[in-house]
């Protein structure tokens, strides 16, 4: 006997396999038991089935519970004054070069214990559940040393022990400069490789790092994806948000499981993350708030079949976004993506860009019962909106969240 059973709903499955937009099964059933989805389809074929409780959704929609694969939830204070700074006219490259935007954020977060950490940043996290997150990347990076690395992956860590969410934490070991680094850029680089990587192995899943002018150059990162590789690691990386350091391709000679930003990408970064299998997260909501004009190039990553995930990319200076329908919204009127293909983004290919992809990101038999009902009468209505106010429940491993 199941768990649950899931009737009178229509189901947007984002399942390949289900020939349909959305994958969608109309007046559906999900089957659920011991946190797993055990059977989709037509409620008519589901109708033997006996389960513990039968729940009829009245004509809602259940899609994938949202995978935020990118964001830096956890940090210390906030830049708002950067962001008046911006409206006077400072360039994001201004304000790095000034002390300002990622050493600042290093500077609050160092101040706080691994709890007031944990407390800052548990609201942020609230208000993606509340928007339909089930599965949510945190980076560290505002840290820049051993022990703060370490804090903010305890406090990613704590927070997914804590609240009906799962937790993904990234080693962000290459985001910027720290003050006391400043003239000695090769011994940080050193202590990412030597210290940084060992001492989170076993609290995070893969190694990120900032390939940009004003962060870390393609042979610096290169240093550190050997290192990762050494430990067996995965890595990712923020490649070619300002400019075309040929980070793709980097990203992709090491099996990248994703390039993230990308508005300066070409075509020969793009046919080489095809070739690797990675996907390509797209962050409007940074491409918003810095008043951006280069966009992403998504005819190119459709053209060479490579998988496109959104996140809402939350940080305290460049994207402090809290909405993940926002950003499904944004990718459609900003990037100029389908709503099927921006769902897609935050659902299936938002759960390949963290390696999940056999565990989450579509409704199908096999994987956890992570899911969201929705009262809208498609699913376009959740790019549609300019911030949907979020789905009317969240079930988490197949329980109400």
């Amino acid at each position: 006997m199941w768990d649950r059973l899931l009737v009178n709903c229509n189901i947007a499955t984002m399942d390949p396999a289900v020939d349909a937009p959305f994958g969608a099964i109309m007046d559906g059933a999900i089957g659920i038991a011991d946190g797993r989805i055990v059977q989709v389809g037509r409620r008519v074929d589901l109708a033997g089935y006996r389960a513990e409780s039968i729940e009829r959704l009245g004509g809602a929609w259940v899609t994938p519970g949202l995978v935020d694969c990118h964001t830096h939830l956890v940090f210390g204070g906030n830049r708002s004054g950067e962001f008046e700074q911006r409206l006077n006219g400072a360039t994001y490259e201004e304000i790095a070069r000034a002390g300002g935007g990622i050493v600042s954020s290093v500077k609050a977060t160092r101040t706080l214990s691994l709890e007031e950490l944990t407390e800052q940043a548990r609201p942020r996290l609230q208000a993606l559940m509340r928007g339909g997150v089930t599965t949510v990347e945190i980076k560290s990076g505002y840290g820049l040393d051993v022990e703060n690395e370490v804090k903010m992956l305890q406090a990613a860590k704590s927070l997914g022990e804590s609240e009906k969410v799962r937790v993904v934490p990234t080693l962000l070991a290459l985001h910027a400069l720290p003050p006391e680094y400043k003239d000695r850029r090769e011994a940080f680089v050193q202590l990412a490789t030597d210290q940084m990587i060992p001492a989170a192995k076993g609290l995070a899943h893969a190694v990120d790092a900032f390939a940009e002018n004003i962060g870390f150059t393609i042979d610096e990162v290169r240093k550190l994806f050997e290192a990762a590789k050494m430990h067996k690691l995965r890595v990712k990386l923020h490649a070619e948000q300002l400019s075309n350091l040929e980070g793709a391709a980097l990203a992709a000679r090491y099996g990248a499981l994703s390039a993230d930003h990308l508005e300066h990408a070409d075509e020969a970064g793009i046919e080489a993350m095809a070739d690797a299998g990675m996907v390509a997260v797209l962050l409007p909501g940074a491409f918003y708030a810095l008043s951006e004009t280069k966009k992403p190039p998504v005819d190119l990553l459709r053209k060479h079949k490579v998988p496109i995930a959104i996140a809402t990319d939350c940080n305290p200076g460049t994207s402090p976004v809290l909405s993940p329908t926002l950003m499904l919204n944004m990718a459609c009127t900003l990037f100029r993506l389908t709503p099927e293909e921006a769902l897609a983004g935050m659902a299936r290919e938002g759960a390949r860009a963290l390696g999940l992809q056999d565990e989450i990101g579509t409704v199908a038999a096999g994987k956890a019962a992570d899911l969201c009902v929705w009262r809208v009468s498609r699913p376009a209505e959740l790019c549609y909106w300019i911030g949907h106010p979020g789905p009317e429940r969240r079930i988490v491993a197949g329980q109400d969240a």
